[in-house]
């Protein structure tokens, strides 16, 4: 049966009872049906106005259930009116996600005029689309919420541009879901991988390697700065064990006692760790190495330096780091380890105008993390013990210039990875 068929058929009495039934499951049901018809029949241009003439009726119904049903069985349908889907999209959800999720009638003004004015779920629904240009991708990657940008994450219909990759790293980088959708498509730019190498961890790590063909060099470096960022957080947590040298032996064992961790890890006041560190690459008793680090001047630092078998040309830092810790005070009161470690990195940044960008922004990381840390309220006041140990008075002797001894080497990556 056709729209044709059906006019002449319908009488004024029963267009009046099809769009006013008693009840909005009766309007519905009759709406379903005439909805189906035409949308499967070759409409003529007689019958396009008169089938357009009743989708908008249906549209204006009162009953959200009638305007659900006109647009779930048209939402793929050429032939609702552009008019009408606008009108539809800016219902209530209910009525508005399956529109925007599939009709044809809408142009690319249309969407993204609707991103910039819609709710969370409706803007999800449009990112969900099979098929989003560039354009559209860079304007909900921009302005949409979060749940939208998920959705577009996983599109595989939708174009990317570097600025739709770069916006949504910078928004939602962190978000879990985000990083997921982004990771699995088919292809993302060596720049944005390199990006979200530094966001994510395990298994999303190992797919973002795998999956993507990232040079080789640059998947082994940034696989050993991410595995460090982590295992400063353990360094952490270690220092408060009692097996300590443990700890250390086990991760020389692992191979990851590395030349940049030593040094990060003393940047950040973590000065137990860094002598059974060196005592470990050394083969010197940890005490030996306690006094050529601390009460030897410069030269036992120097000697228990080239034991441990570190480069020459990182020792200048080495030195100012340990005169920087030393200048730095723990002050007794609650949280003074968090305090002791955020001035201790304040005063390195301060000192050092050229650390490598992967090391300033770790190091940045932390100075947020220890100032919080700092900061939190304690009911009770817990003793702690300093990590400084009484020093004898020639201990500053002959350190040395201590400007711009960070990063003098390769600028792409840090000089003690080497």
């Amino acid at each position: 049966m056709t729209v044709q068929s059906i006019r002449p058929q319908l009488t004024e009495g029963d267009i009046v009872r099809l769009m006013r039934g008693e009840t909005p499951e009766q309007r519905a049901s009759v709406a379903h049906q005439l909805c189906r018809r035409i949308a499967i029949d070759v409409l003529t241009d007689s019958e396009r106005t008169f089938a357009e003439e009743i989708i908008a009726i249906l549209a204006d119904d009162a009953a959200d259930l009638v305007r659900r049903t006109l647009a779930v069985t048209l939402r793929s349908s050429p032939i609702l009116p552009r008019e009408v889907a606008l009108k539809l999209a800016r219902d209530i959800e209910a009525v508005a996600i399956p529109v925007l999720q599939e009709s044809p009638v809408f142009s690319d003004d249309d969407l993204v005029e609707l991103v910039l004015s819609v709710t969370a779920a409706k803007q999800a629904a449009i990112a969900g689309r099979g098929s989003l240009s560039i354009t559209l991708t860079e304007v909900i990657s921009e302005h949409g919420a979060v749940e939208a940008v998920r959705v577009l994450s996983a599109n595989g219909g939708a174009e990317w541009s570097d600025k739709a990759f770069d916006d949504t790293i910078r928004r939602f980088g962190r978000d879990e879901v985000v990083q997921t959708g982004l990771i699995k498509r088919d292809f993302i730019p060596t720049h944005i991988a390199e990006k979200m190498v530094s966001l994510v961890s395990g298994h999303l790590f190992d797919i973002l390697v795998n999956r993507h063909e990232l040079p080789a060099q640059l998947a082994i470096d940034l696989a050993a700065t991410t595995r460090e960022r982590a295992t400063i957080d353990l360094v952490e947590q270690a220092g408060c064990m009692r097996d300590l040298p443990r700890f250390v032996s086990q991760m020389n064992l692992n191979g990851r006692l590395s030349n940049s961790l030593i040094m990060r890890a003393l940047c950040c006041g973590q000065m137990r760790f860094v002598e059974h560190a060196l005592a470990e690459l050394s083969g010197v008793a940890h005490q030996r190495v306690w006094l050529m680090i601390h009460d030897a001047g410069p030269l036992g630092l120097q000697a228990v330096f080239d034991r441990a078998g570190l480069p020459r040309k990182m020792l200048p830092a080495f030195k100012a780091a340990v005169n920087v810790f030393h200048e730095t005070q723990h002050d007794g009161g609650p949280n003074d380890r968090a305090r002791f470690r955020a001035r201790m990195i304040e005063r390195v940044l301060t000192q050092f105008q050229a650390i490598p960008k992967d090391d300033l922004d770790y190091l940045l990381d932390k100075l947020d993390y220890y100032s919080e840390m700092a900061t939190r309220e304690e009911s009770t006041k817990i003793p702690t013990q300093p990590d400084k140990r009484p020093l004898a008075a020639g201990w500053l002797q002959g350190e040395g210039d201590q400007a711009s001894v960070f990063g003098a080497t390769a600028p792409k990556t840090p000089s003690w990875l080497r």
